[in-house]
């Protein structure tokens, strides 16, 4: 592999970016502007109603956040312009054909301009409905495969997928496609436009019955892990994230295809500065759900390792894969971003280090008090949880339950709050469970090779930086991501 200057192959670039106001979007963008202010355009899809409220809804989204606070310094009140003649904001939807762009002259000039196509739009809900994953996870995936075939200058379509279209799979899980109809169950009969079928007609019955908005939305998301689960999958979103990359395989002709699987993505390490991180991501959620006091144990294998990788090293190997790639005709090529082979991460290191940082740094409740934490009970099986949630939930609703029934419903709503809650952790956990006892690592030999071959041909690996041998772990949490969580999402 002969890599050159990766800033050298972006100068003069135009590059199409769907779901441009994702996380990992918007670092990507960020980072172009700032390291290759020469890149030529970035065209930036995203869903609005119009140009204005694009251009509103990315300023709000991407600029306005601190993400974007080096180039704000770099170029103070000239940011606007500098933005805007790089970058051209359009209202779209990769649901439709061409996708859902409107305007028939910027449809040309795209057509003609782009260099390189980035997949970023995508519904990350595990709980999703089967119409809206499939239709944007799986079908958006296509429109976008179209879209790229159309583009006369096109250097590299790099679709951005998740490591675990792997299911359950246990042990070293390689970076190997999955070939169109493949299952992981030994299912036959998976079939992408019969799923789209059943999708529509199930979706037609229930309005034909008169069903309400919310019994659609429900039906919908229980068909979704009724289909995944048929064949291996855990639920919809890896689901559908899978039947994309079989389909694309498939269909991509001559389109060089890079296929990027990213694990568990967490705050940036150091790009554009430690810490920054947006949304709530599980492995988040405890932490600060530990952090208040509202959670008293943890529910996963000791022993397992958990796999993680900070945002600006995904963006990194992004970038630097586009150019590796770029020109290789009718190629495929699928990389595992993340650590769990070349820097594990246990289980418990996260639970620990939450331990310390918020001893150290306690949370300060609504009335301006400490939470003082302390070490709590991890629930190492499904049915040590069970039992749990049996003793401390199911007995005293049980109990709530006799009472109201004897006093005349007198406790009606508290018993329907506690068991809505139940029933809400319940299914959390049946969609989490998979994760929560992973039993796989992911290779990542495509990625170390890449790291090799970017090293050995003296490229900007101090600006491109994906070597996640470099993480010290323990100061990453302690003094980066966990203080960035609790600065940016949950301030």
């Amino acid at each position: 592999m002969e890599l050159t200057s990766v800033l050298k192959f972006l100068e003069n670039r135009s590059i199409l970016v769907t779901g441009a106001t994702g996380f990992l979007a918007k670092i990507f963008v960020e980072k172009i502007l700032r390291v290759q202010p020469d890149v030529k355009k970035l065209y930036l899809l995203l869903r609005a109603q119009d140009n204005n409220a694009a251009w509103q809804r990315f300023n709000n989204e991407a600029v306005a956040k601190d993400l974007f606070k080096l180039l704000r310094e770099k170029y103070g009140a000239n940011l606007n312009t500098f933005i805007s003649e790089r970058t051209t904001i359009i209202p779209g939807d990769i649901t439709f054909e061409n996708l859902g762009v409107k305007d028939t002259n910027l449809l040309e000039e795209m057509w003609r301009e782009v260099d390189v196509v980035v997949n970023l739009a995508a519904t990350t809900n595990f709980d999703e409905r089967y119409d809206v994953s499939l239709g944007l996870n799986t079908f958006g995936a296509i429109n976008v495969l179209n879209f790229a075939k159309k583009c006369s200058k096109l250097k590299v379509l790099l679709h951005v997928s998740t490591a675990y279209v792997s299911g359950e799979k246990r042990g070293l899980i390689l970076e190997t496609p999955y070939n169109l109809g493949e299952t992981l169950n030994g299912t036959s009969g998976l079939d992408i436009y019969t799923e789209k079928k059943v999708m529509e007609e199930t979706l037609k019955q229930l309005r034909l019955k008169g069903s309400s908005q919310e019994s659609i939305t429900s039906a919908m998301k229980e068909l979704g892990l009724q289909r995944a689960r048929k064949y291996g999958w855990p639920n919809p979103y890896v689901f559908t994230k899978a039947l994309a990359e079989m389909i694309l395989g498939d269909l991509k002709e001559d389109v060089p295809l890079v296929i990027f699987r990213p694990t568990i993505v967490t705050s940036t390490l150091q790009d554009p500065f430690p810490g920054w991180v947006e949304g709530i991501r599980t492995i988040d959620s405890l932490a600060v759900g530990y952090a208040k006091g509202k959670l008293t144990c943890f529910l996963g294998d000791p022993e397992a390792i958990i796999d993680v990788i900070p945002a600006d090293m995904v963006v990194n190997a992004m970038i630097v894969t586009m150019m590796a790639h770029a020109d290789e005709r009718g190629s495929q090529i699928i990389y595992h971003v993340g650590t769990s082979v070349s820097n594990p991460v246990k289980f418990t290191c996260p639970q620990d280090y939450a331990f310390r940082y918020f001893k150290e740094h306690p949370w300060i409740d609504k009335q301006g008090k400490p939470v003082i934490v302390g070490k709590v009970n991890v629930l190492s099986s499904m049915d040590s949880f069970r039992r749990y949630m049996a003793l401390r939930y199911m007995l005293p609703l049980k109990g709530l339950e006799i009472l109201n029934t004897i006093l005349c419903q007198f406790f009606q709503d508290k018993y329907s709050q506690l068991d809505r809650k139940i029933k809400f952790v319940m299914r959390l956990i049946d969609l989490y469970e998979p994760y929560l006892f992973f039993k796989g690592v992911y290779d990542d030999m495509n990625t170390e090779k890449l790291r090799r071959a970017a090293k050995e041909s003296g490229i900007e690996t101090d600006v491109f930086n994906f070597n996640p041998k470099s993480i010290n772990w323990e100061d990453y949490f302690m003094n980066t991501h966990i203080p960035g969580v609790v600065k940016y999402v949950f301030k």
